[in-house]
């Protein structure tokens, strides 16, 4: 019976209740006519519900998105490829394709008649304010007979992801401190300590420049050996992000952790266009241990496109995958909220002599809907003074800081009362 009810519409649901109203009448009178009237109402929409069975809804899907992979508030066109995979022509169809909220308001369109092996193009565009990887698909149809008495409605399986990036800032023309000539990461013995600078010696190669001969190798292989081209050296920067759950707070894109993750994506864009070698430690990269590999740009979004917060246990994991890449100096940024001491403690670790540190700490009552910001006055976050006496630059933000600002202030460029 629900199938039934589910397969008329609400035209056809009324033609049935008449015929049994008309048919029950006729009978209790005696009216031969109303009851034969009554039993057409009730075959009509019965009926047609039947022959809208014998249609054959087989379809052949394809979708494109371009691009795959967008920012936050970036548009992508989806091309969806329809093809009559059926045995023969298949009707006129009302298709809406599913769509995960983030991306908006699902399209419809009409699916025209389509002889087998015809196929049918239709474009769309969508767009997310929410990172994450997002679902298209799958395609719902529904097929109506003329007279509006009964619908079918079916999904045509095979879906696709559209990966949305979190939105990277324009940052300016701001260094951090020590990334000059002479800094961390400029010095050849330090990089050589990180494979990044070696020279080696290899055997002569047709076409190979004369003067590249290494000839006390030479000597003592008894071949022409040459020198390796140098590869250059490149500063190493640490970016930690701390995802502990019960440190965000907010909802939304207006919320402490989408903050912090679109300040560790700006801030990793920014270092490796300055020819930086970016580690991202996180949840997910200690997780599966990437933390340990200088990651680019684009699999460094993708790993913040997905970030989710986590518990403090997971924050632990991601401090101790942070000291091997930190052992050994260079540029190290924390993106945290507030900490008690002892975690203070473990993050001020990670920091070597000599070597440049910067904080960003997430005020937690700057992202709720009573906000009471701290900087320039108030109660300091405990966790400041102890990251200020191990040397690191320190600066207090909420909602309503924009990123340039934060990062002029870190690198030098600006001055803000209660940064040190």
């Amino acid at each position: 019976m629900r199938r039934l009810r589910d397969l008329l519409t609400t035209r056809g649901r009324a033609f049935v209740a008449a015929g049994i109203t008309l048919v029950l009448c006729g009978i209790v009178l005696g009216f031969t006519d109303l009851t034969r009237i009554g039993v057409l109402l009730i075959a009509l929409p019965l009926l047609s519900g039947l022959l809208m069975r014998r249609h054959d809804l087989r379809f052949a899907l394809e979708r494109t998105a371009v691009p795959g992979r967008i920012q936050v508030d970036e548009q992508s066109l989806v091309t969806l490829g329809i093809e009559n995979a059926g045995g023969g022509t298949s009707p006129l169809l009302m298709a809406e394709e599913q769509l995960d909220y983030a991306l908006g308001d699902r399209p419809r369109f009409v699916v025209p008649r389509l002889r087998r092996g015809d196929r049918q193009e239709v474009h769309y565009a969508v767009r997310s304010h929410v990172r994450g990887r997002h679902r298209l698909g799958p395609l719902g149809v529904r097929l109506r007979d003329p007279f509006g008495l009964s619908t079918r409605v079916a999904a045509i399986s095979g879906s696709s992801d559209i990966l949305v990036l979190p939105r990277i800032i324009p940052l300016g023309g701001g260094q951090p401190p020590g990334s000059g000539v002479g800094a961390e990461g400029a010095i050849p013995h330090m990089v050589a300590l990180h494979g990044e600078d070696d020279v080696s010696i290899r055997a002569y190669r047709d076409g190979d420049d004369l003067r590249r001969i290494h000839w006390p190798a030479t000597a003592k292989t008894g071949e022409l050996m040459v020198r390796q081209e140098d590869r250059p050296a490149r500063r190493r920067a640490a970016i930690v992000l701390d995802s502990r759950s019960r440190g965000h707070h907010g909802s939304g894109t207006s919320g402490s952790f989408e903050w912090a993750v679109t300040a560790c994506a700006s801030v990793s864009a920014h270092l490796l266009d300055q020819g930086y070698a970016v580690h991202l430690i996180s949840d997910e990269t200690a997780e599966d241990s990437r933390a340990a590999s200088a990651m680019e740009v684009d699999p460094l979004l993708d790993v913040l496109a997905m970030a989710e917060t986590g518990s403090d246990d997971q924050f632990g994991d991601v401090l101790q995958s942070a000291h091997p890449v930190t052992a050994s100096g260079g540029l190290v940024l924390a993106v945290v909220t507030d900490l008690d001491e002892e975690l203070a403690r473990r993050v001020a670790s990670l920091r070597q002599p000599g070597g440049t540190a910067l904080a960003i700490v997430l005020d937690p009552d700057g992202f709720t809907a009573t906000r009471r910001h701290r900087a320039g006055g108030g109660t300091e976050l405990a966790c400041v003074p102890v990251l200020r006496g191990a040397g690191w630059t320190v600066t207090v933000v909420g909602s309503g800081d924009d990123l340039p600002s934060v990062w002029g202030v870190l690198s030098g460029s600006t001055h803000r009362v209660g940064v040190a």
